[in-house]
C-alpha cells in the first residue's frame, strides 16, 4: 500500500511505532515563514496502512503555510499556540474561499484534495497541530509546482492561463 512493503512481524520494534521530536520548535528562518514536521509512514514505518499521520507546523510571525493540497487525505488542524487565517478553495464551477480565524484551541477541517493554507496573523509566533488521514498524504504545493516544474511550463501557457504579460511569469519562474 502506497508503495511501501509491510515489515516481517518477527522484526518488528516498538521504534517502528514511535517517533520523538514534535516539542521541538521548527525552524521558520524562510522566504514562507513556516515549517512542517511531518510524522508519516517515513518517520514512523508502524504506520503504514493504518491511514493517518500527522504534522507539527510552526509559524513566524505573519509565516504562511502556503497554498497547497493533500492528494491522498483530509486534514484536521487544531491551533496549540498563536492565531491563524485559514482557509480552503472549493472545486469548479463554484470555486468559494472558505475561510476563518482560528485561536488557540479552535479546530478546522481542510477536505482531501481542495487547494487550502494558513497565515499566522499575530506578532507572536504561532503553532498548529494536524492530523491527516493517510499514511502518506503526498503534499502538491501551488506556487513550487506551477512555476518550478523541471522542465519549465511554458511561458506563453501560463500567461494565457492566467491572463497576465509573459514577463510576470517569468520573473515568477526565476523565483522557484
Amino acid at each position: 500500500m502506497n508503495g511501501l512493503a509491510c515489515k516481517n512481524p518477527a522484526m518488528v520494534q516498538a521504534s517502528d511505532f514511535a517517533f520523538s521530536g514534535l516539542h521541538i520548535p521548527g525552524n521558520t528562518s524562510n522566504a514562507v515563514g513556516s515549517r512542517v514536521t511531518p510524522v508519516s509512514v517515513t518517520q514512523i514505518p508502524g504506520l503504514n496502512t493504518l491511514g493517518i499521520s500527522m504534522v507539527r507546523i510552526d509559524y513566524a510571525p505573519w509565516g504562511i503555510n502556503s497554498l497547497h493540497t493533500h492528494p491522498r487525505a483530509t486534514e484536521i488542524l487544531i491551533v496549540i499556540e498563536g492565531s491563524l487565517e485559514v482557509g480552503f478553495v472549493t472545486s469548479n464551477p463554484e470555486n468559494r474561499h472558505i475561510t476563518k480565524i482560528l485561536k488557540k484551541g479552535d479546530v478546522f477541517v481542510f477536505p482531501v484534495g481542495l487547494i487550502h493554507y494558513q497565515r499566522n496573523i499575530g506578532y507572536g509566533n504561532a503553532v498548529a497541530i494536524a492530523a491527516l488521514s493517510s499514511q502518506n498524504p503526498g503534499v502538491i504545493t501551488i506556487a513550487n509546482t506551477i512555476f518550478g516544474s523541471k522542465p519549465d511550463i511554458s511561458t506563453d501557457l501560463l500567461a494565457k492561463a492566467f491572463q497576465v504579460d509573459k514577463s510576470i511569469v517569468w520573473q515568477l519562474q526565476t523565483k522557484f
